[in-house]
């Protein structure tokens, strides 16, 4: 896993690269899904939308579940952040909008996620969906397991 050290630059260099897609596309970065992104990005590892909501709910009492989803499904849309089917969590995209699937190594020791992406094994899933007569929509693997850091720590 990357352990970040310089992740203040990680959470500037996302608002940045969203704000610069909203333009390009005329999308609204809103000051709520600004918030919401920052608090994403707060760390790797997976944020959950009810811990998204508490967090905001200190500055905006008018917040509510379905605002919450709602900013996390625009987000989620255009690329932005990813969804964590196996912790019904969300995580900050390290390289919106330039990958069509992306999977995840999940640290079940110290949480931390990190994101790959890799051609062959789009390739191979998609052979796999053709040859089944399957059309693919979309695709988000997880795969579980210790970093480096974790294993050393063990060791």
């Amino acid at each position: 896993m990357q352990h970040c050290q310089h992740h203040q630059q990680c959470q500037q260099e996302a608002i940045t690269v969203a704000e610069k897609y909203c333009a390009t596309h005329n999308l609204r970065f809103t000051p709520l899904r600004r918030r919401v992104l920052e608090l994403i990005w707060t760390s790797h590892e997976p944020v959950k939308a009810y811990d998204i909501l508490d967090a905001i709910s200190d500055t905006d009492t008018s917040s509510k579940p379905p605002t919450v989803y709602r900013t996390l499904d625009f987000l989620q849309q255009y690329g932005l952040v990813h969804k964590l089917n196996s912790q019904n969590a969300y995580i900050g995209c390290a390289h919106p909008n330039k990958h069509q699937q992306c999977y995840f190594l999940i640290c079940t020791a110290c949480s931390e996620v990190s994101e790959c992406c890799y051609q062959s094994i789009d390739t191979l899933i998609q052979k796999v969906a053709k040859k089944n007569n399957f059309t693919q929509q979309h695709t988000v693997l997880e795969i579980q397991g210790l970093c480096e850091s974790c294993q050393n720590e063990k060791a």
